[in-house]
């Protein structure tokens, strides 16, 4: 038995049972004062688990550990213990650099988020000072007396006190696999989901005293490594065995060189070794990658919320760029979500206005219900409602899908009226066969028209029911609806119909928005019972031809991602519901829409806070300029990378001659860098289609830029090796091999950053779109830089000005060869693509 099972057992009277806890809690049903909240709120603390943040000084320390800061941090030892202090001061600069640029954006990143997901805390409705209040659900404390209803997450331990029912889904915390059934001086537990039906209950504990806090282990929210994080590590991984092989070729070739054929083995010469490879591995691995990754997601997260949807976790803009498939909601969404009143169609004896007169009485006149407003904005005799009082009420919930009144009229007697769905209310009426069938006639001749029909019956005794008649109700497509579809498709999505209306009603709006007008009911598809994994292929076909689904209850929603994602679909779902979560949950990328609910917030990758599809093709947008970003930057890496490696080793083996100090290949790393953070402002235009990491296509493009970047550097190597022994060139420019160095360094800086310019578009490097204002400035303030240490030889060998110009010259030169290269190699990956899609 249960802690929670054991607590609701005694005692059993719960008018005493709610008499002993507001006494041991010093608290009343009227609640508490601002005064006496704010005192306890000192002694208890706020209401929230401890989530053991990790210290930010634990955080710093581990950029000194790992792989890279061991190659780096041995390189310093190395270089202090042959009293190399140049090297060693460049080299220990570079540790500190990584650490602090590492450190300082992530850190930014993470106040980013948090920043974003501030207003999105949960929160608590709560009597205060004798009025009910709104807030932050973290501010509770023991005695406050909160209302809960359907669709919010129980905030605290509370003891119901006031109400009718109220059903939660405690799965999470007993294992209780259906939704338990609530009364008065019954508990219900922080963390568990109110399902149906509103109470009022007194907070009997918070934090980490309550019955979650005390039982719940838990876990850190980065969960599973993202695919972003894989495609890095498999970079690193990449670059990293490359490096090893190299720098394996290079110490064979010096050690048998400098140790093994001249018999002069002394520890100088092994450290000068053993410190050159170190150095040559620290460039080879590309530092910075994590931190341009997080910036460039942070300040992504804040483009995205510019267009009104926050991500609740930065690894969710690579999975909404790679989207192919959105199940969108019709209601809200798709249409104007502002129902109004067409004709009411009377059945039996009763005529228009008692249609709407018992719709009315079916009603709560507080509830803010876009149908219940609709409806007691079209009464046309508010009159005969005066006198009556509301006994009894039952919400509408997703399963039943109806209202359930009791009305206490001005003479005493007591009447049951009810509103829903159309098949609930025929299923609660049991007409006859005659009336039943005119009945669904009206409603599909309705549903032909886009309208919605609702409807209406009463009882005097709450068992034997009649019906009353319909309500005609219109929900109009939103004005940009339809254009946003096209959008949608243009962008390579394909975009279904999510609705519980009936099929005909979808029809008729899908049509109406260029969606198509094959929708299936969701019931004929998903039969009772049916599991995801057990489901025929030619199930998954159907829901992939599918245009939408109509009649759709919470587990088809769950059924359908499943099925789309075993098609190898990457999907987005939109909800707003307490039984949206699985189905949000499951998502690739699930999207809680405006005004969604705690708990389907909380599943949500991405949490929508305006209306409108539209909200979510922009989002789209954004995500896929953010993941093009990030590619561009990783295009630019890996070829630089093989670059640096292979132009150094080769030249040390087959030269003997090495064109980069320590100091250069440390300094080209910060000259790459620094400015590259800036490729999170860049302006590139969006995907025309999903984009996912193809990181077999990021090696093979990456390694041909490389390839050609090498016969660049190694080009100028070969110029320079002649220049120096030929006497004519000598008299043009004089350069001695130190100068020589100093040139490949240029080089190298000039030439990265012209390949970054090409490698971020497809198209031609002078067509649009041009780099941002921030990117350009940047290179343009590091090749100033660069060309100033050349020209007045800070760290370096100085050389000549015309040298300076003539590198320039080349690298400019050669940029036209690999952007001419870089135009065939997309244009055959075009041609191949469109071959595969044709088969």
């Amino acid at each position: 038995m249960s802690d929670a099972t054991e607590h609701e057992e005694a005692p059993r009277d719960p008018l005493r049972k709610i008499a002993q806890e507001l006494t041991s809690l010093h608290a009343t049903k009227t609640g508490l004062t601002t005064a006496e909240a704010t005192q306890r709120l000192r002694e208890v603390g706020p209401n929230a688990l401890d989530t053991r943040q990790e210290s930010k000084w634990r955080k710093l320390l581990a950029y000194f550990w790992g792989p890279l800061p061991f190659l780096i941090e041995a390189a310093a030892v190395i270089s202090a213990l042959r009293h190399d202090w140049p090297d060693f001061i460049v080299v220990t600069g570079l540790l500190l650099y990584n650490a602090a640029v590492g450190f300082w954006q992530d850190n930014k990143a993470a106040n980013a988020l948090a920043a974003l997901k501030k207003g999105l805390a949960p929160h608590a409705r709560v009597l205060r000072d004798g009025a009910w209040a709104t807030i932050a659900a973290a501010d509770l404390v023991p005695g406050d007396v909160v209302s809960i209803a359907a669709g919010q997450i129980v905030p605290a331990d509370v003891l119901l006190i006031e109400g009718d029912y109220l059903s939660c889904d405690q799965a999470a915390l007993t294992g209780e696999s259906l939704p338990v059934s609530k009364k008065i001086g019954d508990s219900a537990f922080s963390g568990s989901i109110a399902k149906q039906g509103a109470m009022t209950g007194v907070v009997t504990a918070t934090g980490g005293k309550t019955f979650f806090g005390r039982t719940a282990h838990l876990v850190g929210a980065a969960g599973a490594p993202s695919h972003s994080q894989k495609a890095v590590t498999e970079v690193g991984d990449f670059l990293l065995v490359l490096a090893f092989l190299l720098a394996l070729v290079l110490v064979g070739a010096q050690g048998y060189r400098e140790v093994v054929a001249p018999h002069d083995w002394s520890w100088d010469r092994m450290g000068g070794i053993a410190q050159y490879v170190l150095v040559l591995l620290i460039a080879s691995i590309p530092v910075a990658l994590p931190a341009v990754m997080s910036v460039t997601m942070a300040i992504g997260a804040y483009a995205l919320s510019l267009q009104k949807a926050i991500v609740s976790r930065l690894s969710a803009i690579e999975e909404l760029a790679g989207v192919d498939v959105l199940c969108s909601d019709k209601t809200g969404t798709l249409t104007m979500n502002r129902l109004t009143v067409q004709a009411p169609i009377p059945f039996g004896a009763f005529g228009k206005d008692d249609v709407l007169v018992c719709a009315a009485r079916a009603t709560q006149k507080s509830s803010e219900d876009a149908i219940d407003l609709a409806v007691m904005k079209a009464l046309t005799t508010p009159a005969a409602l005066e006198g009556e009082k509301q006994t009894a009420f039952t919400p509408f919930d997703p399963v039943n899908k109806r209202t359930i009144s009791t009305i206490l009229g001005a003479d005493g007697r007591t009447t049951h009226y009810a509103k829903g769905a159309p098949q609930a209310i025929s299923a609660l009426a049991q007409p006859d066969a005659a009336t039943l069938t005119r009945y669904q006639d009206e409603v599909a001749a309705l549903a032909a028209k886009g309208e919605r029909a609702l409807g209406v019956a009463t009882s005097a005794d709450g068992h034997s029911w009649s019906l009353v008649g319909l309500i005609s109700l219109m929900d109009p497509p939103r004005p940009d609806a339809k254009e946003t579809i096209a959008r949608a498709r243009a962008l390579g999505l394909n975009v279904k119909m999510v609705t519980g209306d009936d099929v005909a009603i979808g029809d008729q709006i899908a049509a109406q928005l260029g969606m198509g007008d094959h929708l299936l009911v969701a019931s004929n598809v998903f039969p009772p019972g049916a599991k995801p994994g057990d489901l025929s292929r030619s199930v998954v076909e159907a829901v992939e031809r599918a245009d939408g689904f109509g009649r759709v209850f919470p587990e088809h929603k769950y059924n359908i991602v499943k099925c789309l994602q075993s098609a190898g679909h990457i999907v987005a779902m939109t909800g707003d519901g307490v039984n949206d979560a699985p189905a949000l949950k499951q998502a690739d990328c699930g999207i809680a829409v405006s005004g969604a609910t705690d708990a389907a917030r909380s599943a949500a990758a991405l949490i929508l806070t305006a209306p409108g599809l539209s909200t979510i093709i922009n989002a789209i947008g954004v995500s896929r300029q953010i993941f093009q970003r990030i590619e561009s930057y990783i295009y630019y890496r890996i070829a630089m990378t093989l670059d640096i490696m292979a132009v150094v080793v080769a030249s040390i083996v087959g030269f003997q001659f090495q064109p980069l100090t320590a100091i250069m290949i440390v300094g080209l790393a910060l000259l790459d860098d620094i400015p590259i953070m800036t490729i999170a402002y860049d302006n590139v235009p969006p995907a025309p289609r999903p984009v996912r990491w193809d990181m077999r296509r990021i090696f093979v493009f990456s390694s041909l830029m490389g390839l050609l970047a090498i016969a660049e550097t190694f080009g100028l190597l070969l110029v320079g090796m002649h220049w120096l022994l030929d006497a004519r060139f000598q008299d043009m420019i004089a350069l001695d091999p130190n100068q020589l160095q100093t040139v490949i360094f240029l080089q190298l800086a000039v030439g990265g950053h012209l390949l970054l310019f090409s490698v971020r578009t497809k198209k031609p490097i002078y067509a649009p779109a041009y780099p941002s204002l921030r990117l350009f400035g940047a290179v343009v303030a590091t090749q100033v830089v660069a060309v100033l240490i050349c020209l007045f030889g800070i760290g370096v060998e100085a050389i000549p000005a015309a040298a300076i110009v003539g590198v320039w010259i080349y690298c400019l030169a050669w940029l036209v060869v690999i952007d001419a290269l870089k135009l065939l190699y997309w244009s055959a990956v075009e041609r191949a693509d469109r071959a595969v899609a044709a088969i």
